[in-house]
């Protein structure tokens, strides 16, 4: 597509970088809406973020997606936050107006996205189970929690790291934070993985009596053959199984409509990275 205008510049920073697949999913947004967007990956060096934001504002550049490790340094930077942003205590999109950096947070809103419009889920009166207490589940135990479920446990290896991120979001619904040692062996509505160990090939010691027949189980990692937390899942009769792809195209989309105050279709995108990640 030729555009009259000079494209308007954003970019994704991280590092690593190389897999990211951002500039494919903003491109195809592009493209779609008729926006004039140029959208790159840029490598930056782990003591460098500020100095990289600079430049890039100083080159003219509109926005930024951060991604690993440098989500907090990001809600450090930014003059002005949302209120989603401040309670995630990360910026994940970064958007220069008046002057400014602005901080939003749309990684919890895309999860929810995924779950309940693209998946059907309702989420509305369900039992939750959030695994990790990271970053990860910080973004997104508020949005949750505005979905009004019955109850969301979240739990950690470290059951501390766990209970001071309940008391955190007390405040929006019921929450409780413990122990993987020390969740209930009852089955959940929904059961989400945030934590980083289907990078390693492995499973949170969840009892398998959590599992049941309508067990929906959600891992934020995404590959082009189930993770080994889905596979478990799937062995203990959990449906349906979904990974985090879908959660990446609706953060991204939610990122664009800061950005351009248009909201691309993300069915299409989802189907088209899906297809692509299965050929190779």
């Amino acid at each position: 597509m030729s555009y009259s205008a000079t494209p308007d510049r954003y970019a994704v920073m991280g590092n690593p970088i190389a897999h990211s697949k951002s500039p494919d999913i903003h491109t195809l947004f592009a493209e779609q809406t008729g926006e004039p967007v140029n959208y790159e990956a840029i490598l930056v060096d782990l003591d460098g973020f500020a100095q990289a934001v600079e430049d890039f504002q100083q080159s003219g550049g509109c926005g930024l997606n951060i991604t690993v490790p440098f989500k907090q340094q990001a809600w450090s930077l930014a003059q002005q936050r949302s209120a989603r942003a401040e309670l995630a205590g990360a910026v994940n999109t970064l958007h220069y107006k008046n002057d400014q950096w602005y901080g939003d947070n749309t990684d919890g809103v895309g999860l929810v996205r995924d779950l309940v419009q693209n998946h059907h889920i309702n989420l509305h009166g369900s039992s939750i189970l959030v695994l990790g207490a990271g970053g990860a589940a910080r973004g997104v135990i508020a949005p949750l929690l505005e979905q009004k479920p019955e109850g969301l446990i979240i739990a950690n290896r470290t059951a501390s790291k766990a209970r001071e991120l309940a008391d955190l979001f007390s405040a929006y619904g019921p929450v409780r934070g413990m122990g993987f040692d020390e969740i209930p062996g009852q089955p959940f509505d929904c059961i989400i993985n945030a934590t980083a160990a289907s990078l390693q090939g492995e499973v949170p010691p969840v009892p398998a009596t959590c599992i049941g027949s309508s067990t929906c189980a959600y891992d934020m990692m995404y590959a082009a053959q189930a993770t080994a937390f889905l596979q478990w899942a799937q062995q203990q009769g959990a449906q349906p199984c979904i990974d985090g792809l879908g959660m990446l195209v609706e953060q991204a989309a939610e990122s664009f409509y800061i950005w351009r105050h248009v909201r691309p279709q993300t069915g299409p995108v989802i189907a088209l990275l899906r297809e692509k990640m299965q050929k190779t």
